[in-house]
């Protein structure tokens, strides 16, 4: 049976230390060393490296887990769960010395595949302010140990919403075009640049909702499971499971105006 308390502990255990690296790392001077499908979409020495170390450590503590991370690929494993990682979400904002990254980890039951796996725990850790957001499912959400709640009843023109933009400069010009339409309509928008703690930010409030396309599975595996342990109701288009296409997060009359309002858009977005 699986334990999701302990695979929380771990997980907590091990994106701290992980993060630790990553600020380190930071300090010392942060060096580019790839572009992946533009050349803004970059990865850093120290992405390969906080990922290496997560991997290496799983490795060695629950060797038949299977693991899916964002630069080093999946492997396939026995046990029937998987460790999905993004070792720094929010890559540009760590170059540029924003403080808005964060380690994402959380294990799935099932194949590697957001469509179909269940998440049991998920933990999100910013090194840089010490917050760690965790959730494990059915048992709530925690920031720094202590439960948190998703905003309910917020109307859309005092809402405060949360987004994000493709690398494509293409979908970049639609995405904003369809803000200019929302934009009237609810209180404000921000962009943080980490999509794991854009639904973190859901779950504690500090965002009323949060919507994007083209976001991968470790971008989400760990935030989506603690926004939802918060209340809110996460999903892709049409109550489908969230995913490359559509990520969208709010309660759910927020999320249902948000997503009336955003399909008229949408199919200028891919």
């Amino acid at each position: 049976m699986t334990d999701a308390a302990q695979l929380l502990s771990f997980a907590s255990d091990l994106a701290r230390e992980a993060g630790v690296l990553a600020r380190r790392r930071r300090v010392e001077g942060v060096s580019v060393a790839a572009s992946k499908s533009t050349a803004v979409d970059i990865v850093t020495h120290a992405d390969r490296e906080v990922e290496a170390l997560i991997r290496d450590r799983l490795k060695a503590e629950r060797p038949e887990d299977g693991f899916f991370g964002e630069e080093s690929g999946a492997e396939v494993g026995s046990s029937g769960l998987t460790w999905v990682v993004d070792p720094i979400d929010g890559t540009v904002n760590y170059l540029y010395g924003i403080p808005q990254y964060a380690v994402s980890i959380a294990v799935v039951e099932g194949e590697p595949d957001p469509l179909t796996w269940r998440a049991v725990a998920g933990v999100v850790f910013n090194p840089e302010s010490g917050e760690l957001f965790a959730a494990t499912a059915g048992g709530g959400a925690t920031l720094d140990g202590r439960p948190i709640q998703a905003t309910t009843d917020v109307p859309p023109e005092r809402a405060l919403v949360g987004t994000g933009f493709g690398y494509r400069p293409e979908v970049r010009v639609a995405q904003a075009k369809a803000l200019v339409g929302l934009l009237s309509q609810v209180r404000d928008i921000r962009r943080i640049g980490a999509a794991s703690l854009d639904l973190c930010a859901v779950a504690c409030g500090r965002l009323d909702a949060y919507f994007e396309t083209g976001l991968q599975p470790w971008d989400h595996a760990a935030g989506a499971l603690i926004a939802r342990e918060a209340g809110a109701r996460v999903t892709g288009w049409e109550g489908t499971s969230p995913s490359a296409t559509f990520t969208l997060a709010a309660d759910a009359p927020l999320a249902e105006f948000l997503e009336r309002t955003l399909l008229i858009s949408a199919s200028d977005w891919e």
